[in-house]
């Protein structure tokens, strides 16, 4: 237990600094390309390098930056291209937490290139794949076992959140609520460990202060909590919309592009660079824009554009094959979105608003639950960006809404939307027993007991045998029943004479060969769990029992 904590410090300052490393990539590529440190801050500016060609650069530096990060990533690590958290969720669940180690720096580099030649990405998947890679690489080396494998890349995920946006509540249960799906007491503490090593060392580098600064905000009237509701219904919409709009743009670029898939985000950021050239405000992570809009700097006109605009710019940019993460722009569509509707109630009834600025955060969190239904992380996280707890009781209710109506309008998210496509669904109760046939782990059919066979036999016959029930048979061989154990033990002690097997038995369903041990779990425990029969037309021809479907989820065959 001790050396599992002492490599979950060292995994979270592992994460720590690669956060930093991260940061001061895309601040150095960011600079290169434009010559500020973040353009957003001075969006439709000229190039600091070459003023004389205006903003007529954004065109071409979305390609420059492709026809170098596009081969990087064809050529050392494909997973590292896109939004990054669905690769290690899928290496979590289904590869036993193994992430190859090259992912790390791959993933730093071609994210750093991506949004800092425009691409209108966040930040956040990249840290959490490169955080993840760290624990993993880690893990490996000491030859964990799998279950502690897992666990130190959640903890490589929540050091990467933590250290990145100063959240250390919130990248725990990120780890915990999306990657892990555990919140057991050891999960817990590895990876709260993680993240507050990385939080400590991310403030040493870069202060204790909230990652947002914003004004001040209230609650007026209790009537504002109606109209929070009902910016949680619309950000559900939001949420789901902006999701399927992102694959629908990325299986469009798949449909159009014919070419190498190393030269698809440089020909693809010509597209990217001509949307940057109408709406500069797209380019890179953003949160300059966003910090101005919840501040009130624009009008509604320009706020819903922006929302349309920063949609169409990720999509695009994940599309094209770029490389950066999707929960960024998912707070700066909620924020529009909340700021245009704080603005609309405002030109209803100025004195019932005092502050739109307060729906945009608000709308933030709301927007995130409705894409990635992580409604615990949601409230977490927008709490420790902004620090404003004034704001909690309306962002609770938001969030609750955005993540109840988010299900109802889609099963999957924005993060397993990307691996159902591939066929693969973390959703499933046991994807290992998903797979498996029944026919592929029943065991031989028991000998089965006569309908007539009496007491003493059955207490016999149940003493010599292990099996904790038995079938019974008539006389052409069609399946009356199952006879438990318990059943008999009963009869015994009850002291009942004229007991018979027939009179025992329990009417249980018959398995077929060709369903999944899934649907069999399902059926085993509903009936007792003590065995079921397996068969076609009434005539069982195999036995299967629990034992029988863990040796073929531990890859035993049967009678091995």
């Amino acid at each position: 237990m001790v050396g599992l904590q002492c490599l979950a410090v060292t995994v979270g300052l592992g994460a720590g600094l690669g956060a930093a490393a991260f940061r001061w990539l895309i601040e150095t590529a960011t600079h290169v390309f434009t010559g500020y440190d973040d353009y957003a801050a001075v969006a439709g500016a000229a190039s600091a390098h070459l003023p004389g060609l205006g903003r007529w650069f954004l065109l071409v530096t979305p390609v420059i930056a492709g026809l170098l990060y596009g081969p990087l990533v064809y050529r050392f690590a494909r997973e590292a291209r896109g939004h990054g958290v669905p690769e290690v969720m899928y290496a979590v669940a289904e590869r036993g937490g193994r992430i190859r180690p090259q992912v790390a720096v791959v993933k730093a580099l071609a994210s750093a290139l991506c949004i800092g030649g425009g691409g209108s990405v966040g930040r956040e998947g990249p840290i959490v794949q490169i955080g993840s890679a760290l624990g993993s690489s880690l893990g490996q080396l000491v030859r964990l076992p799998e279950s502690r494998l897992r666990l130190l890349v959640a903890c490589g995920a929540a050091g990467g959140i933590a250290a990145t946006f100063n959240t250390p509540i919130a990248g725990v249960f990120f780890a915990l609520e999306l990657i892990l799906g555990d919140f057991a007491v050891e999960s817990f503490a590895a990876v709260v460990l993680a993240a507050v090593a990385a939080a400590a060392l991310s403030r040493a580098a870069f202060g204790d202060h909230p990652f947002l600064a914003l004004p001040s905000f209230s609650i007026s009237s209790a009537w504002e909590y109606v109209a929070y509701a009902v910016l949680g219904l619309l950000a559900a919409g939001v949420g789901v919309g902006w999701s399927r709009t992102l694959y629908f743009v990325e299986d469009l670029c798949d449909r159009l592009w014919r070419g190498p898939e190393w030269l698809r985000p440089a020909v693809g950021g010509l597209l990217l660079g001509g949307l940057l050239l109408v709406l500069p405000q797209m380019y890179g992570v953003g949160y300059p824009v966003l910090g101005r809009a919840v501040a009130g700097g624009y009008a509604i006109g320009f706020v819903l554009l922006l929302l349309v605009g920063k949609i169409l710019a990720t999509s695009l940019t994940i599309g094209i094959g770029g490389s950066g993460g999707v929960f960024a722009p998912s707070l700066f569509v909620g924020a529009m979105l909340g700021e245009a509707f704080g603005l609309v109630l405002r030109a209803l009834d100025p004195a019932l608003v005092p502050s739109p600025g307060a729906y945009a955060l608000v709308g933030m969190g709301a927007v995130f639950a409705g894409a990635a239904r992580t409604p615990i992380t949601a409230v977490l996280i927008m709490f420790e960006l902004t620090g404003e707890y004034r704001i909690i009781l309306p962002l609770m209710l938001a969030i609750a809404l955005a993540a109840g109506v988010s299900k109802l309008l889609s099963r999957d998210t924005i993060y397993t939307r990307k691996l159902l496509r591939r066929g693969i669904d973390l959703g499933a109760p046991d994807r290992a027993l998903a797979r498996i046939p029944v026919s592929a782990a029943a065991g031989p059919l028991p000998a089965p007991l006569a309908p007539q066979t009496g007491l003493p036999e059955l207490t016999a016959r149940f003493a010599a045998d292990d099996r904790m029930a038995l079938p019974v048979l008539d006389e052409v061989g069609h399946l009356l029943g199952v006879v438990p154990a318990l059943e008999v033990e009963r009869a015994v002690q009850d002291a009942a004479g004229e007991v018979t097997a027939a009179d025992l038995a329990h009417v249980v369903p018959m398995l077929r060969g060709d369903e999944s041990l899934e649907e069999a779990l399902a059926e085993l425990t509903r009936h007792g769990g003590a065995g079921l029969p397996v068969g076609a037309a009434g005539v069982p021809s195999a036995w299967l029992t629990h034992r029988d479907l863990l040796r073929a989820a531990a890859g035993i065959r049967p009678g091995g």
